[in-house]
């Protein structure tokens, strides 16, 4: 039998579903997703020195090892290698100040696996984003701490003292004329802001490289541009609508971050578009909403915890009716 014959013999093969296959798994999604953070997560470590090192490796190691100790407790399959136990203590690690004392992003990242993935079944059935769950513990654990912020390395010599105010926090304590004096100018801030010269969480800092990960993710396909693009859009149209600067509130805290690696997680965002649209932009508002009302000058983490809660109502409203039947 010829080749050609043998190809089109095989094209003609009924099988199981799924009829539509990929290369792609969870385990390789994983680690390019690791891989889009990996030079955020560097630049940490030449911002803020070995603290940030340590503490990157700390997170890491600890979810894994929890990771592995669970898996072995319940006689479970040692699937430890995919990945997504090592992108829960990577995303954590860049959630939370360098100079966190060492118990501190311990006892975040045992928390993050044990309780926000563990308890819900396990990878694929967790309603929360692990990561972010962990900074919330260690939030509402260690708050002075976790909203001490270390200077960065190039603010070494034009400010006083080893800690400083995040650009959200002058905002919001002092006013924006203060942030910009504290840059010096209006396009030094905004330079600091994009390239990382500023204070805050160890991977949220530089919004160029952040923009370069989240850019290959689109490329490869594992994450839809409509959810990053719509959220930080979002926060940009209603803060200037509320007359405040949507270039520094879009570059600033962890909007990038958690837009682009975080409110993508497919496990806890809606499945269609159109759901995935909505999460977006309540995402979005719940950020200003804080940021702008609240008590915390940041809130991204908490904007995608609510829509995480959300989830399957969006699901349900915006669920396809089947053909001939009616909503």
């Amino acid at each position: 039998m010829s080749t050609e014959a043998k190809i089109e013999i095989d094209r003609l093969m009924v099988s199981t579903s799924p009829h539509i296959r990929c290369d792609e798994s969870i385990s390789k999604i994983m680690w390019s997703v690791n891989a889009a953070l990996a030079p955020a997560a560097l630049f940490s470590v030449y911002n803020f020195g070995m603290p940030a090192l340590f503490n990157l490796v700390l997170c890491i190691v600890v979810a894994v090892a929890t990771e592995y100790l669970i898996l072995k407790w319940q006689d479970k399959p040692m699937v430890i290698n995919d990945g997504s136990a090592f992108l829960t203590g990577l995303l954590l690690a860049m959630n939370i100040p360098a100079n966190l004392p060492w118990y501190m992003p311990l006892a975040g990242s045992i928390f993050a696996i044990a309780v926000a993935k563990h308890t819900m079944g396990g990878l694929g059935f967790n309603i929360f984003n692990p990561a972010l769950i962990g900074r919330a513990f260690i939030l509402a654990s260690w708050p002075i701490a976790m909203t001490t912020w270390p200077i960065s390395k190039d603010m070494v010599g034009k400010v006083d003292g080893l800690t400083s105010a995040t650009p959200l926090g002058i905002l919001k304590q002092q006013g924006y004329q203060k942030l910009v004096e504290h840059f010096g100018d209006h396009a030094t801030m905004y330079k600091s802001l994009f390239l990382g010269a500023r204070p805050g969480s160890m991977g949220e800092t530089s919004a160029i490289l952040l923009l370069l990960g989240g850019i290959y993710l689109i490329y490869k396909g594992y994450i839809k541009w409509q959810v990053p693009v719509i959220m930080i859009a979002t926060v940009g149209v209603l803060t200037a609508a509320f007359g405040g600067d949507p270039l520094v509130h879009m570059m600033s805290g962890g909007l990038i971050l958690g837009a682009f690696y975080m409110a993508t997680d497919m496990v806890t965002i809606p499945i269609t578009t159109k759901g995935q649209i909505i999460f977006a932009v309540g995402a979005g508002a719940l950020t200003v909403l804080i940021r702008l009302q609240g008590g915390y000058p940041e809130g991204v983490c908490y904007a995608i915890l609510l829509m995480n809660c959300v989830t399957p109502l969006i699901d349900r409203l915006v669920r396809p009716v089947k053909y001939g039947a009616r909503r």
